[in-house]
């Protein structure tokens, strides 16, 4: 298994933003083709304005192909025009975690 974090940068009160049209416009495509995220959160202590992702999948040919289905779903293109219409996104960085060989799964496999 591997672990895609996504952290996502935004402009002073951007995450209520993101939230609103993740939740309206995001949640469902996304969730449709890449399954339950292993985490979603926002920063309350520290670095500000930040949203977090942890997607979970087998190898990175299976995110590969689950993140090609989703970029060619017409619902998730409107998100991402919703997304880019708002202009809170400052920066976007994301790391491919590998699981040393005692940590848990955390999908309970």
């Amino acid at each position: 298994m591997i672990v895609d974090k996504r952290i996502y940068s935004l402009k002073p009160g951007g995450v209520p933003i993101y939230m609103k049209i993740y939740e309206e416009f995001g949640l469902k495509p996304q969730t449709r083709h890449l399954g339950q995220p292993l985490g979603w959160y926002f920063s309350e202590v520290g670095t500000l304005n930040q949203i977090t992702h942890l997607w979970g999948y087998e190898d990175l040919a299976d995110r590969t192909a689950k993140r090609a289905a989703m970029g060619a779903d017409p619902d998730w293109q409107v998100y991402i025009k919703k997304m880019g219409e708002a202009g809170i996104l400052l920066k976007q960085e994301n790391q491919i975690l590998v699981a040393a060989p005692w940590s848990p799964d955390p999908r309970g496999k």
